[in-house]
């Protein structure tokens, strides 16, 4: 094994992150100083540079910025709302009603809107003050709010999914988009569950039981939200449109119901699209150094000199996946999720691929790890997201968060050594 190129690559991609360079252009320019092991300095350059470009080349991609905006018509479209209204008059008269409720609608928004920074910012600030007013503490709605959010990155329509199926080389999106259901949902309910447990011990204000025709109307509020599930998904599965295609029809579809709750208007477009705009160009930006770096990494066979090593630890399976799962779990805590996807994807996959691992089931266990990091320092923008809306402070939202991480991780292990929670779905509707 060449030591040199991983040790350039490692020591000034941390090097770099640790004086407060952006990750794009840490990891773009960790690239080139690894290719300057091998090459004279022009053609390393010219070489990166036009591995980011092509990188982008991809029709799959597509489908993100327009995910990000539909992401960004819910968000002001009046939709987290009636989702909040809906979990309210299902789980509001249990222990912990509120914390309940901010899960479930974390995992409806993020299943329609597929970003965990939008989910935290719309049921922290609607959701937050509430929690406040009932008795709960600031810290315990943050840390609810800041780890359920990120189940809507695993439950489709998921931007990191799509991601994965690019850097794993064309694994079924529609695939990937059905085995998320299961994991993210049984993520959501060992969270309810702690939630449930935490919020009896600190005796918090349990809500009356709803009637039955006040879950009725908030339901029928609901479904034209809710709907959307069916249009984007269904239509995929069945193969009426790519996901690409599918989130062009998402953004229509948003648009449309937007108008029609009149939560937007024709001049609060430009702002929406201003918004989704910079959004989209952070992420290709990452997607786009990620990509040049994973042909580094290639080039300079680190990945299949990684593959070795970890096989030559050991071929027992159950070895194998908790050394990854723990590298992955270690990786989330420094480096956000796309470009840790497009990474390290080309190096553990075909780890897993020889112990004869399904790909699909892989990119679920990856997603659902790197959530964790989502809500971990010194990196984890979503955990930034919800102690902002919060507005507390980390230091004070780490103790509450710590069973709910517990609580995450038991969900990763129970989908990393349980194949059939990812795959099962899949198997149903042959993909």
């Amino acid at each position: 094994m060449e030591y040199l190129p991983v040790l350039v690559l490692v020591i000034s991609f941390v090097a770099l992150l640790s004086i407060g360079t952006p990750v794009a252009w840490s990891i773009a320019i960790s690239s080139v100083l690894t290719m300057l092991v091998s090459i004279p300095i022009m053609p390393a350059f010219t070489t990166v540079s036009q591995r980011m470009g092509t990188g982008l080349d991809s029709f799959a991609l597509l489908a993100i910025p327009f995910f990000i905006l539909s992401g960004q018509l819910m968000n002001k479209g009046g939709i987290a709302h009636r989702l909040i209204a809906f979990a309210k008059t299902l789980v509001g008269s249990l222990p912990g009603g509120l914390a309940l409720i901010n899960v479930i609608g974390a995992m409806l928004m993020g299943a329609i809107a597929g970003s965990a920074m939008a989910s935290a910012s719309a049921m922290g600030s609607i959701l937050g003050p509430e929690m406040e007013k009932e008795g709960y503490s600031r810290e315990f709605g943050a840390a609810v709010n800041i780890t359920s959010a990120t189940t809507g990155l695993v439950i489709p329509p998921s931007n990191v999914l799509i991601v994965y199926s690019l850097a794993s080389g064309g694994v079924s999106i529609a695939a990937l988009f059905l085995a998320g259901y299961i994991p993210g949902i049984l993520t959501g309910l060992f969270l309810m569950i702690v939630a449930s447990v935490w919020a009896k011990k600190k005796k918090y204000k349990i809500g009356e039981r709803s009637k039955l025709k006040d879950v009725w109307k908030t339901f029928i509020d609901a479904v034209p939200s809710l709907f959307l599930l069916v249009v984007v998904i269904g239509g995929i599965v069945t193969g009426i449109f790519t996901a690409t295609e599918a989130s062009a029809v998402a953004v229509l579809y948003c648009l449309v119901l937007g108008f029609a709750y009149k939560e937007i208007t024709v001049r609060s477009l430009p702002e929406i699209l201003l918004e989704s705009s910079a959004t989209t160009a952070i992420v290709m930006l990452l997607i786009g150094a990620s990509m040049s770096m994973s042909w580094v990494m290639s080039y300079e066979n680190i990945p299949q000199d990684i593959s070795s090593t970890l096989l030559a630890i050991s071929e027992n399976k159950i070895i194998i996946l908790l050394i990854i799962n723990l590298l992955l779990l270690f990786v989330g805590i420094f480096m956000d999720m796309t470009p840790a996807v497009l990474i390290f994807t080309p190096i553990f996959l075909p780890v897993v691929v020889d112990l004869g691992m399904d790909p699909v089931h892989f990119g679920i266990i990856m997603v659902l790890n790197l959530c964790i990091g989502l809500c971990t320092p010194p990196v984890g923008s979503v955990l930034f997201v919800g102690v902002g809306v919060a507005q507390t402070t980390i230091q004070k939202v780490l103790k509450p968060l710590i069973p709910l991480f517990i609580a995450m991780v038991v969900a990763l292990f129970l989908v990393t050594y349980f194949p059939e929670l990812s795959l099962w779905l899949p198997r149903l509707f042959n993909l």
